[in-house]
Formats: structure tokens, sequence, C-alpha cells
């Protein structure tokens, strides 16, 4: 019995409580056609609790506390208690009543969970729903933050309970490897391969300086280019590694991406005009 199911029991014997007690005469009230059951923060008040009776007091012109030992009573007189699990009732404060389950009943919960495994807790809620979800998104000119860190543990948690929903889920990176961020990336890392200043506007850090390094060690012949080329050969391969260590890192938080999409690549196929024209037509 899931945990779900034993609240209803519990909230069907209550109400079945109250319908006995109009039927009789014990109350004079409408019974609600749904109850809600709270979680107690002590436990020591019991599994669940309802305020029902207080709601109740002004339409049955009683005290709260008096429409909760009725409810209890015919809970009581009518077996309604093992039916729904319950091993024990009582009257808290002004007129709440405490609800304890038998062991049996709570068990039952615990060998479910058990036995669905990763399951449990999932629907179908979003069935046949395609959801593309784009998170972190972090330029490739830099490293990973804190605060990418964050939407990554958001982005890959809500893609999650969509996925437990039922929804068919495309977790996307999207890449902004485009415009002149780019060229200053490239410009700056050839800098300091030439251990020269760094241009206007370009990146610091000392991430750069190993970036420079690491290509250096690799592609020597970067620095004899005439000086585009080279921006651009340093800049393609620090994009390369920068992006390699993001997934890495990313990776190693537990966050993975089906699609990694380059925006650069939106105009080298076209598909920003492709798209424009469609709109306009």
């Amino acid at each position: 019995m899931s945990a779900d199911s034993v609240q209803s029991k519990v909230a069907e014997a209550i109400l079945k409580a109250l319908e006995l007690a109009k039927n009789s005469k014990a109350l004079e009230c409408e019974v609600p056609i749904k109850l809600t059951l709270e979680r107690p923060k002590n436990r020591d008040h019991g599994d669940y609790a309802t305020s029902v009776a207080l709601s109740l007091a002004k339409q049955a012109n009683l005290q709260p506390r008096v429409i909760a030992q009725v409810i209890i009573d015919n809970l009581t007189r009518n077996d309604l208690l093992a039916s729904a699990g319950i091993s024990k009732v009582e009257i808290a404060g002004p007129g709440f009543i405490n609800i304890t389950l038998e062991t049996a009943s709570q068990a039952a919960d615990i060998v479910k969970i058990v036995s669905l495994g990763k399951k449990y807790g999932t629907g179908n809620f979003l069935a046949g729903k395609k959801i593309n979800l784009e998170f972190v998104s972090a330029n490739p000119t830099g490293p990973l933050h804190l605060g990418h860190t964050r939407w990554a543990a958001v982005g890959d948690s809500l893609g999650r309970v969509l996925s437990a929903a039922g929804a068919e889920v495309t977790r996307e990176f999207y890449v902004n490897d485009r415009g002149n961020q780019m060229d200053l990336f490239g410009a700056s890392i050839r800098a300091a391969a030439l251990n020269q200043p760094r241009p206007e506007d370009g990146y610091h850090g000392a991430y750069i300086e190993d970036l420079a390094k690491e290509i250096m060690k690799n592609n020597p012949e970067f620095i004899s280019l005439p000086e585009t080329e080279s921006i651009s050969a340093f800049r393609d391969a620090g994009y390369k590694l920068q992006l390699d260590e993001q997934n890495r890192v990313l990776n190693n938080f537990g966050t993975h991406f089906d699609i990694w999409f380059s925006e650069k690549s939106l105009y080298e196929h076209n598909f920003f005009d492709h798209s424009l024209q469609k709109l306009k037509s």
C-alpha cells in the first residue's frame, strides 16, 4: 500500500465517521467532500493530523473537542480504525485529531519503495510530451564558476522531475561561440603565449596562461602564423580545450547533456536566415 493510498484510507475513515455521526444526529453539519490531512512536525503527535473538528465547530454549534470526540467514538464503534490501518487516535489542543498508523501500514510503504527502486514516485502525467530543456550554457571563454553550478543543479533537477513525470526530456547546453568575444579570447591566449600585454577588453586570469601553455605544447607552429590566422588557431584550440573542460566538470558534478548546440552553427548553416524568412512568409 502506497503512502497516498494509506492517507486516502485514513481520510475516508474519518469522513465515514462524520457521515455516521450525522446520520445518528450526533452532529448536525454537512460532511466535507474532501478531508485534509497534515504531517505533524513533532512525530510524538502521530503520523497524521486533521483540523476538521475546528472547521466544523461553527456549523455544528459545538466545541471542536466535542466534535473530535464524536468522530473518534464513531471510528472506534464502527471498526473503522483497523480498515484504515490506524492504531491510535487522540485529541490534541483545541480540537486537533492526531492519528498514529499501525506498524504494518508503514512497513507496506517501505516494501513498495524498495521493490520499485528508482521507479518509485514516477508517473505518466507528461507521457507523450517532448521537452527541450536548456540550462547552464556558459560562455566557452572561461571556466565554470559557482553560479554555473547553481544552474546545473536547478536545471538537472528539473529535468529529472520532468522525466519522472513521463516526459521525453532533451537536455541542451547552448554554446555561445559566436561574436567578437571569441576573437578576443583567441587574441588573449596568443598574447599570453607571446608574453605580450592582453588586448583591450581581453581575457585575463591564470586559465588563459594555462591554455596558452597547453596549446604551445601541442601546436608550437601557431605562433609563426600570420597574426589573423594565428589568433583564429589559438581561438579554435582554446575553444575546444575550454569546452572539454566544462564538459568534464559538469560530468563530475553529475550533470549530463544530450546536445551541445553551437550558436555559430546557426549562421554557418543559415538556420537563422531560413527561420526569419519562414516567419515572414
